[in-house]
């Protein structure tokens, strides 16, 4: 255990030094956007979670093996909430490709997965009838391997460029973007353009980012950002970014995309104990910036619609649905609540998870396994959310099957 806590040491120290990297400077994206904001008349309807009893156990479910999938591929574009092994090839701190990540995964053996077992992606995939996605760095570019999805996730990457630099590499979300326009390249030069493009608009994109541009630059305040820009500038600047990039992607020809909010880091274990909270209360000053960020991107996206009405996007609030599970966590079957699975100080939340010593025993009884992620349990819990609604509602317009299996009238 010495050990581990001397190799936690020498981590804190290096990430300290490349904290002063000049890969931190305030970003130009940040200094162009001026007037050019979001505006909103209205606070859309937001309708109260569900009060049906769901199980307090989940086991895995495996699509019925005479089904045929409901889309052709699943695409992934993200940070560590989806990241299933793009790190793990990269010169970064942000990896998961040691024990005891990925114990409860369906090999037993760490994936690059920030989980000990599934990412939401995993259980949606189910849903969807197809395998699990691959990583994008570990498949090797043959078409057959990328004809049901790649993810291109990496850990750390942030809508903002440099959001996550001071851990080292990852895939930043434009570049994460240009590789899925490499992949549909491929496509066309494989299959021809018609083909590839009934593909791509057929499938669905999973976007799941922007949590790092608060842990890893605004609430760090890298370049003095929060005396330049209040929250809600911020978050109208990360709005209107991320509104430019789904266009990119419409004229890619992506028509199904499914766009994740932000979950509530303010009761994540690092922040309780960065923040010295005293018997788990959650940091309210950080989860309303991010409950505001996620007002913000729904309201876009609502507006968004209108502007290119063949396409269905779908956004979905984590913060709602991960606060359904935290006030309601025992009849979710969780007894720990503010407390990490793995990890090192109060709340398991001054060190992230790097030693099989620091776990506990059973993580199915936790929301959170390290300093920021949540549990396989919980995971399996949100991706239901986003499917069918099974708990509660966070999903607007729509969930993801009446998106691609409307009900009757």
């Amino acid at each position: 255990m010495l050990t581990n806590i001397l190799v936690s040491v020498l981590f804190f120290t290096i990430s300290a030094i490349l904290s002063h990297s000049e890969a931190l400077r305030f970003p130009q994206e940040l200094f162009n956007f001026t007037s050019n904001q979001i505006s909103i008349a209205d606070n859309p309807s937001r309708p109260p979670s569900s009060s049906a009893s769901p199980a307090p156990l989940f086991s895995p479910t495996y699509p019925p093996s005479s089904s045929s999938p409901l889309v052709p591929a699943l695409f992934i574009i993200g940070d560590s909430t989806v990241d299933c092994g793009n790190n793990n090839y990269l010169g970064t701190f942000a990896r998961a490709d040691r024990a005891p990540y990925g114990r409860d995964f369906d090999t037993h053996q760490p994936t690059g997965r920030f989980c000990n077992g599934r990412i939401p992606v995993d259980y949606l995939a189910l849903h969807l009838g197809l395998p699990f996605v691959p990583s994008y760095l570990g498949q090797a570019g043959e078409l057959e391997d990328m004809l049901h999805g790649v993810n291109y996730a990496s850990a750390a990457a942030g809508i903002i460029f440099s959001s996550g630099s001071e851990l080292g590499q990852r895939i930043a979300f434009t570049h994460q973007i240009q590789q899925l326009t490499d992949t549909y390249q491929q496509f066309v030069l494989s299959l021809g353009e018609d083909v590839a493009n009934d593909l791509i608009s057929s499938s669905v994109l999973y976007i799941s980012i922007g949590i790092n541009d608060y842990i890893h630059y605004y609430l760090r305040n890298v370049s003095n950002v929060q005396n330049l820009y209040l929250p809600w500038g911020f978050n109208n600047f990360l709005a209107s970014t991320m509104k430019q990039e789904i266009m990119n992607l419409y004229n890619l020809n992506v028509r199904r995309m499914v766009i994740m909010g932000l979950p509530p880091i303010g009761c994540a274990p690092h922040y309780l104990w960065r923040f010295k909270s005293n018997n788990g209360e959650c940091i309210e000053q950080i989860n309303d910036m991010i409950m505001e960020f996620n007002f913000v991107m729904r309201y876009m996206i609502e507006e968004l619609l209108h502007q290119i009405p063949d396409a269905r996007v779908i956004f979905c609030d984590v913060f709602e649905g991960s606060m359904d599970i935290l006030q309601n966590h025992e009849r979710y079957g969780f007894n720990v609540t503010a407390e990490a699975c793995c990890g090192l100080g109060k709340f398991k939340g001054w060190f992230m998870c790097m030693s099989p010593e620091m776990a506990c025993r059973n993580a199915s009884t936790y929301i959170w396994w390290d300093q920021f992620h949540p549990t396989d349990a919980v995971n399996a819990i949100l991706a239901d959310n986003v499917w069918n609604s099974r708990y509660t509602r966070m999903c607007y317009p729509m969930d993801l099957e009446n998106m691609l299996v409307p009900k009757p009238d």
